[in-house]
C-alpha cells in the first residue's frame, strides 16, 4: 500500500494506474522473470558418447546501470532486479522524479532478503552518472528507458570510451514513441471511441506507448467519430490523483508542462491545425493540461512526427480511397513502437500485418495500442523507439548474462596423427 500510495502521490498516478503499475505489473515482472530465469536453465546441449556438454549461465564482468523513468515504478524494478538476477551487481538510477517509488522498491527487495551491495540504489543527477559509468573500466552494460536524446547521448559516450571500458557493454533500451491507431470503414466505430480515449489520455499521455496519431476516414470523422469523440473528452476530469473521480492527475514537471503546453500553442498559430477539444493549460497549483484533441491537414506536420508525451491527440482524417497511402505514412516514421490496426475487414488486417510487419514492436488488432501485459505482450520497439529486448518476455534475461559451454571429454587421444596420415 505504501508503494502504491508513493506512486499516486509522487507520480501523480490515479488509483487505477497506480494498481496496475505498482501490484500487478511489478508482481509480474518478479514472477515471470524467475520463471523466465528458470526455464534457460533447462537448456542441456546434445552430448555424444565419451563426451559430456553442459551450459551455464555467468554474470556479466563488471557492474550493470539500470536508468529508470518516472511513468512506470515497475519498469524501474524491473530494470533493476532483472539484471540482479542474472547474478549481476547493479547501480540503480532512477528518476529525480520517481525517488521515493523507487526507493521503497529497492527496500523491499531488501526487505526479501536481497544482500547489501548487489543493488544500489544511487539517486543523482542524470548527466553526471552517465558521464562517470560510460568512462568506467567496470561497465558491463546499461538498462534503461527514457527519452530518445539521452540514450543517444548514452551510446555516444560509451562509443568513445570503448578502449577503456575494455569490453563490449550490452546495452538496451526503450525510448518512447509516435503510436497511432489505424481506423478503417469498417471498424466499430465506438469501440474506436473508447479505445482511443484510454489510449491518448490515461495517465494524461504519460506513456511510452499512448496513443498521439488517429487516422480516421473522412466519412466517418466529422458525421460520427469527431462529435462523439469531443462529449467524451469534454466528460474526462482531471485533479487531485487521490480523488477516484479523476481520468488523470497533473504531469510529471514544469519541464514537462512547458514543452506540452508548447505544442498546443504551437497548434493555435498554426493554419495546419485546429484545436477541436480541449487545449486549456495551468500551472498555478500543479500541472494541469486539458486533454486535447487537434485536427490536422497535414499528415507530415509537427504533431505528426514529434513525441509530445502529454495528453494531446493529433487527427488526421483523411479521404476513405486514400487509406492505401496511410500504410506508407507509418512505414516513414522514425519510430517503431506501437500501432494499432482498426477494421473488420479481415483483408484490411491481413494487409496492415504484412504491410507494417517491420514498423512497430507491439501491433493490435482492434485494440489500443496501450496496456502491454507481462508475458501476453512482451514491451519493446525498434528504430529510434529503442533496442527491442522485449522486457516482459522469455529472452529479455539472455541480455544480461554471458554463457559458458563445456566439455569434458573421457575417450583418450592415443595418436596426434590423423587416420589418414597413417596410412
Amino acid at each position: 500500500m505504501n508503494l502504491m500510495a508513493a506512486t499516486m502521490i509522487g507520480q501523480a498516478k490515479t488509483v487505477v494506474q497506480a494498481e496496475i503499475d505498482t501490484a500487478c505489473e511489478l508482481a509480474d515482472f518478479l514472477r515471470f522473470n524467475a520463471y523466465f530465469g528458470k526455464k534457460l536453465q533447462e537448456y542441456t546441449p546434445y552430448s555424444p558418447p565419451e563426451t559430456r556438454n553442459s551450459y551455464r549461465f555467468r554474470a556479466l564482468e563488471g557492474f550493470i546501470a539500470a536508468i529508470s523513468p518516472f511513468n512506470f515504478t515497475a519498469i524501474g524494478g524491473n530494470l533493476a532486479s532483472s539484471t540482479a538476477l542474472m547474478g549481476n551487481v547493479v547501480l540503480w538510477k532512477p528518476s529525480d522524479t520517481a525517488i521515493l517509488s523507487n526507493y521503497l522498491t529497492y527496500k523491499i527487495f531488501r526487505e526479501c532478503g536481497l544482500p547489501s551491495g548487489v543493488i544500489n540504489f544511487l539517486p543523482c543527477d542524470g548527466p553526471v552518472f552517465s558521464s562517470v559509468i560510460t568512462k568506467s573500466p567496470s561497465l558491463a552494460g546499461i538498462n534503461f528507458t527514457g527519452s530518445v536524446a539521452t540514450f543517444r547521448s548514452i551510446w555516444l559516450s560509451i562509443s568513445q570510451n570503448l578502449i577503456s571500458i575494455g569490453n563490449w557493454p550490452r546495452l538496451v533500451g526503450e525510448c518512447g514513441g509516435k503510436n497511432y491507431h489505424l481506423v478503417h470503414a469498417s471498424a466499430n466505430m465506438d469501440h474506436v471511441i473508447n479505445s482511443t480515449v484510454r489510449a491518448a489520455f490515461e495517465y494524461g499521455g504519460q506513456k511510452c506507448s499512448a496513443c498521439s496519431i488517429l487516422y480516421i476516414p473522412k466519412s466517418k470523422w466529422n458525421s460520427y467519430v469527431k462529435p462523439k469523440l469531443m462529449a467524451a473528452i469534454q466528460d474526462i476530469k482531471i485533479g487531485d490523483a487521490t480523488d477516484k473521480n479523476m481520468f488523470y492527475s497533473a504531469v510529471i514537471d514544469k519541464k514537462a508542462f512547458d514543452k506540452i503546453s508548447g505544442y498546443i500553442d504551437f497548434a493555435r498559430n498554426s493554419s495546419e491545425y485546429t484545436i477541436v477539444s480541449g487545449g486549456k493549460c495551468d500551472d498555478s497549483k500543479g500541472y494541469f493540461i486539458e486533454p486535447t484533441m487537434i485536427e490536422t491537414k497535414n499528415p507530415k506536420g509537427k504533431l505528426m512526427v514529434e513525441e509530445i508525451f502529454g495528453p494531446i491527440l493529433t487527427v488526421y482524417p483523411y479521404n476513405d480511397d486514400e487509406f492505401a497511402s496511410i500504410f506508407q505514412l507509418i512505414k516513414e516514421s522514425i519510430y517503431g513502437l506501437t500501432g494499432s490496426i482498426f477494421a473488420n475487414d479481415k483483408k484490411i488486417i491481413e494487409s496492415a500485418l504484412r504491410l507494417l510487419r517491420q514498423v512497430n514492436g507491439n501491433f493490435y488488432v482492434n485494440d489500443k495500442c496501450t496496456g502491454s501485459i507481462v508475458n501476453q505482450q512482451p514491451f519493446g520497439g525498434a528504430r529510434a523507439s529503442g533496442t527491442n529486448d522485449k522486457a516482459g518476455g522469455p529472452h529479455y534475461l539472455l541480455k544480461w548474462s554471458s554463457p559458458q559451454s563445456i566439455k569434458e571429454n573421457f575417450a583418450q587421444l592415443k595418436n596426434w596423427k590423423y587416420s589418414y596420415m597413417c596410412e
